[in-house]
C-alpha cells in the first residue's frame, strides 16, 4: 500500500460508498446514513470528520450540470515548455473558471477545464489564458457527445472503479437551452456548492447563509435534481489517498462512422468513469476520451487493453497525471 494511503475499515468504505452517490436529500442526513450503516448520528459526523482531516473526501456538495445552469465549459490542452509548467499552471489556476489543473505526460502536458459563465466568451479566455501562460499551442476539446459521467470508487474492494452511473440513453436528444434561474434559485445554487459544515442539520445552516429556511431550500435541491440541474449531492475523494493512484485518460482513435457504436460499448465498461466524443485537430486525432480511475498503472493498461480488444480499436493512448495542480469545484454566480 503506498505511504500516503489513508487505512480505511469496512465501515469507513461503506460509509464512502455511500456519500458518494448517495447522499440523503433530507433535515438529517447524518442520521439517515446512520440508519443504513447501522451508527449512530454522531458516529457519522465523526467518521466523515477523520475521513476529511485523513485527506480521503475533498468535499460534500452539489454537483451541478453547468450547461444546465448556463455556463459554457470546455477541456483545454496546452502545449507548455517543460521548464515553465509550473509558470504556466498557476497564471492559469488564478481564472475563476479553472477548477482543474492537470500535467500529464504528453506532448501536450497541461490540462485543465474552463467554465464561464452567461455573457463571457469561452473561445476569448481560452485565448487569453493561452497568451497569459505563454503555451507554445492551445487545443479546445469541447464535449461534442457525452456517453457517461460520474466518477464513484468502489471502496469495496471489488475489481474495477466505478459502478453503472450516468449514461446518456442511446437515441437521446440534444438537451433543450436552459431556462435562466431565477433570484432564488440562484442563492439556492451558491448555498448548495458550499462544502458542507458538519452538523446535525446540515442543510438548515447552508439555507441560512441564503437567507431561506430549510424546507425551501431542500424542496429547491430536488427540483435541481429533477430537472437535471444538479447531477447528484454527493462526495468526491482524493483518489491517490483512496487508493486509486492510477488516473489514466484513454483517447481512442475512432472512425467517425463508429464514434456513436463504440462510445455506448466504452461507456459500458464498469471502470469507465467518463466518456465523452471530443473534436480532433490536426496534431490530435483521437475522437473518443475515457477516463479510467485505477489501483495501479498495470490494472488501467489491462482495462485498455480489453477496451481495446472488445471494441476492435487499436489506435489509443493513455496520458497518465503526473501533477495535480489545481482540482475544486466550479464555483457559480460567483464571478
Amino acid at each position: 500500500m503506498p505511504e500516503d494511503v489513508v487505512h480505511l475499515d469496512e465501515a469507513d468504505r461503506r460509509l464512502l460508498n455511500l456519500l458518494q452517490w448517495e447522499f440523503p436529500l433530507e433535515p438529517e442526513p447524518f442520521a439517515v446514513l446512520g440508519e443504513k450503516l447501522g451508527a449512530s448520528e454522531a458516529d457519522v459526523r465523526a467518521r466523515i470528520r477523520r475521513l476529511k482531516s485523513g485527506k480521503i473526501i475533498r468535499q460534500i456538495s452539489a454537483i451541478f450540470d453547468s450547461y444546465q445552469l448556463g455556463y459554457r465549459s470546455c477541456l483545454v490542452a496546452a502545449r507548455v515548455a517543460p521548464e515553465r509548467i509550473e509558470e504556466a499552471a498557476e497564471i492559469i489556476n488564478r481564472h475563476p473558471g479553472v477548477s482543474h489543473n492537470y500535467q500529464r505526460d504528453h506532448a501536450f502536458n497541461l490540462w485543465f477545464t474552463l467554465t464561464v459563465p452567461p455573457g463571457r466568451d469561452l473561445e476569448q479566455e481560452a485565448e487569453r489564458l493561452h497568451a497569459e501562460s505563454g503555451a507554445l499551442s492551445v487545443r479546445l476539446l469541447p464535449t461534442l457527445k457525452l456517453f457517461k459521467i460520474g466518477v464513484r470508487l468502489d471502496m469495496g474492494g471489488e475489481e474495477g472503479v466505478s459502478r453503472p452511473s450516468e449514461s446518456a440513453p442511446a437515441g437521446a436528444p440534444a438537451p433543450a437551452p436552459p431556462e435562466p434561474l431565477e433570484a432564488r434559485d440562484i442563492a439556492a445554487v451558491r448555498a448548495l456548492q458550499q462544502d458542507i459544515p458538519l452538523e446535525p442539520r446540515t442543510f438548515a445552516a447552508l439555507a441560512a447563509d441564503a437567507d431561506m429556511d430549510e424546507d425551501e431550500l431542500l424542496a429547491r435541491a430536488r427540483a435541481f435534481l429533477g430537472r437535471g440541474r444538479m447531477r447528484r449531492f454527493a462526495a468526491v475523494l482524493h483518489h491517490r489517498r483512496a487508493g486509486f493512484a492510477a488516473n489514466g485518460m484513454a483517447v481512442w482513435d475512432v472512425p467517425d462512422a463508429r464514434i456513436e457504436a463504440v462510445g455506448r460499448q466504452m461507456a459500458s465498461f464498469e471502470a469507465v468513469s467518463h466518456c465523452y466524443q471530443r473534436p480532433r485537430h490536426p496534431d490530435w486525432p483521437y475522437s473518443i476520451f475515457t477516463m479510467i480511475h485505477a489501483r495501479s498503472t498495470e490494472e488501467c493498461e489491462r482495462i485498455a487493453a480489453d477496451m481495446a480488444a472488445q471494441t476492435g480499436i487499436s489506435g489509443h493512448t493513455i496520458l497518465y497525471s503526473t501533477r495535480e495542480f489545481k482540482k475544486v469545484r466550479v464555483r457559480y454566480f460567483e464571478w
